[in-house]
């Protein structure tokens, strides 16, 4: 049986959208998000996250202890909520630009040049 709250991407992705829509609206705060102020609040929290992994080492930043990791998965959907609500604030199809994203990626870092190698694809 498939869990209750599994769905496709898109749909998680339009329904969180909408309960965010819900509590601005509740709240009264679409006032306070402008595209800018939105970007600035993504950009504060993608800095949170970051935060939690300055000074690790690479095998610890793998092997996080559950109370850093929930608060990694709380930063995590931080970043998600804001990068939601710039995207609808701006009418993005933010799944539509992901897939484009990929694509153009797929093309710029053809595997066979780009497999083992962290160049950016002008300099492969």
């Amino acid at each position: 049986m498939q869990h209750p709250s599994a769905t496709k991407p898109d749909e998680a992705l339009d329904s969180l959208t909408q309960a965010l829509r819900r509590f601005a609206a509740e709240r009264d705060w679409s006032q306070f998000h402008s595209p800018k102020n939105l970007a600035c609040a993504l950009s504060v929290e993608a800095a949170e996250l970051l935060e939690h992994f300055q000074w690790l080492t690479e095998q610890q930043s793998e092997q996080l202890p559950p109370e850093k990791r929930a608060a990694v998965a709380q930063e995590l959907a931080d970043v998600l909520l804001y990068l939601l609500q710039l995207a609808d604030r701006l009418q993005i199809d933010l799944v539509g630009a992901a897939r484009q994203k990929l694509e153009l990626n797929a093309a710029r870092y053809p595997a066979a040049q780009s497999r083992g190698s962290s160049k950016k694809y002008s300099e492969l």
